[in-house]
């Protein structure tokens, strides 16, 4: 297991802009996720600004609370690791996903079977933390149907407006890619500088 410090900051940006971090969502082998917005913070126009943005490369699924299309909780959750498999069930009211066991090598796997259509999600633990941060969204996965996802974490950031955290996002973003990058090949901490070029208006991102 790992950990990335991602830290993204400005001086003098030059314009008041919302940076937003969300997962690729090409990862998934079956079933047909939305990505999920992981971080939104304002940078302002004038000053020293920062964002600090921090990723563990434990796995989880969860059966999502969704709220105006929103993420708000898990009803459950489960740690998962690659190569690991799990179920999705239902007694009365109540869900549970299952002791993960030996699944295909490489991929994350999740089944329902819970008799219903329903919603499951994959993200990913932090220390400390009661409940995942979900990433990749799974909407009415059919009983008997799975998830399966050979999970990169492949991060890109975006300046974009209207976009708040834990949002479930309906399509791509319609501003530039900035800046992708696979976590697992970053040193554990590194510093990224967002700056904007006042000629072109273009944003960059550039490492320290």
């Amino acid at each position: 297991m790992f950990v990335r410090n991602l830290i993204f900051q400005s001086h003098n940006l030059g314009r008041q802009s919302d940076l937003l971090l969300t997962f690729d969502k090409s990862v998934v082998k079956v079933g047909d996720p939305s990505a999920v917005v992981w971080r939104v913070s304002t940078f302002g126009a004038e000053g020293p600004y920062q964002m600090k943005a921090t990723y563990t490369s434990q796995l989880a699924f969860t059966k999502p609370q969704v709220e105006s299309g929103h993420i708000i909780g898990a009803a459950t959750a489960v740690d998962i690791d690659l190569g690991q498999q799990t179920n999705l069930t239902k007694a009365g009211n109540v869900f549970n996903l299952s002791a993960p066991v030996e699944g295909t090598a490489g991929y994350v796997k999740a089944t329902n079977l819970a008799g219903l259509k329903e919603d499951l999600a994959i993200g990913f633990k932090t220390s400390g933390a009661l409940l995942p941060t979900p990433v990749l969204y799974f909407n009415e996965v059919g009983d008997g149907s799975n998830v399966t996802a050979l999970f990169t974490p492949r991060l890109r950031a975006y300046v974009t407006l209207k976009h708040k955290e834990t949002e479930i996002l309906k399509g791509e973003i319609h501003s530039p890619l900035l800046w992708e990058k696979d976590l697992a090949e970053l040193a554990e901490t590194t510093t990224w500088n967002l700056t904007l070029d006042p000629a072109t208006g273009r944003y960059t991102i550039s490492e320290r």
